[in-house]
């Protein structure tokens, strides 16, 4: 499984913006597309909501097993 580091300078991400800044989408639009679409896990439970709060410490993992992890800069 692969994990990745993603740095943050805010004190949240939405799930949206998280998939657009990480080029998994090519816009924010296609979030609401994407979630629909595949099945992405928040801290190990699904979660299809494009608005979904991200915290440092939060992690998504991606249908092809890409693990993220959010941490503050």
């Amino acid at each position: 499984m692969d994990i990745k580091k993603v740095m943050i300078d805010r004190p949240l991400i939405t799930l949206g913006q998280l998939l657009k800044e990480e080029a998994i989408i090519p816009t924010g639009g296609a979030a609401k597309w994407y979630l629909k679409e595949n099945t992405v896990l928040v801290n190990g439970e699904p979660d299809n909501r494009r608005g979904r709060k991200l915290y440092p410490g939060d992690e998504v993992t991606l249908p092809d097993s890409q693990k993220l992890v959010i941490e503050s800069k």
